[in-house]
């Protein structure tokens, strides 16, 4: 005899199974996709120190230091001030003039000018200083630093496990780029942060695939005119 409740419990099993099998599947091309990334971008990736015995090889149009918040108290929090300090260590050493600072500037929320402060109060030019307020993504700042700045060839500034994705993506877009670790101590919350970098590389793969453009307005600005007037 027919049995409903036997069948319905069944079918609810086959369903179960079918959407852990999807999901797997997801997880494995997500993973996957991850590892791609860390391994093409992996030698265009140095630290300060590796980047000193580069001087001379090539030329860099400028700095690029990605977004990472602010404090309460509205300063950069510990790993954007230290992302500010080692592109201040770049430009102090001679190797790039140039510096832009991409981030989220939204009413009151200002990432890009506690940045540029930052830089200034570490002796930085002011006219150096090239402010990108709509960075509100990796993707976004690397995108705009081509297409509104200019910039071919250029050192991006972040913590390392963030660098194999924006160096990733200035390759599939066009860009000559060379990744500077700011790893400067121990940040809280890493654990979270690397789960999220697993999905962001997805879906930042993806974007890069279509070399899609970000819903954001574009104005050409010179990197050879003066930071102050952007």
């Amino acid at each position: 005899m027919f049995n409903i409740k036997e069948f319905k419990n069944r079918l609810w099993i086959q369903w179960v199974c079918y959407l852990l099998l999807l999901l797997t599947l997801f997880m494995i091309l997500v993973l996957s996709a991850g590892i791609f990334m860390r391994a093409s971008s992996d030698a265009n990736i140095v630290t300060l120190d590796e980047l000193a015995e580069m001087a001379g090889e090539q030329e860099f149009d400028c700095i690029l230091v990605l977004g990472a918040g602010l404090r309460a108290d509205g300063t950069p929090s510990p790993m954007l001030s230290d992302r500010v300090d080692t592109a201040v260590s770049i430009y102090n050493s001679g190797l790039c003039d140039k510096i832009i600072m991409s981030g989220d500037h939204t009413g009151s929320y200002n990432e890009v000018a506690a940045m540029k402060q930052q830089a200034m109060d570490a002796s930085v030019a002011g006219r150096d200083v090239f402010l990108d307020h709509k960075g509100y993504s990796t993707y976004e700042s690397v995108w705009r630093a081509k297409e509104v700045f200019g910039a071919k060839r250029i050192l991006i500034v972040s913590q390392e496990y963030h660098l194999y994705r924006a160096v990733y993506i200035a390759d599939q877009l066009g860009i000559e780029a060379v990744g500077v670790s700011s790893d400067c101590r121990v940040y809280a919350g890493s654990v979270g942060r690397e789960a999220r970098e697993v999905l962001a590389r997805f879906k930042d793969m993806y974007l890069a695939a279509r070399r899609a453009a970000p819903d954001t307005e574009v104005i050409p600005v010179s990197l050879d005119s003066n930071g102050n007037l952007t």
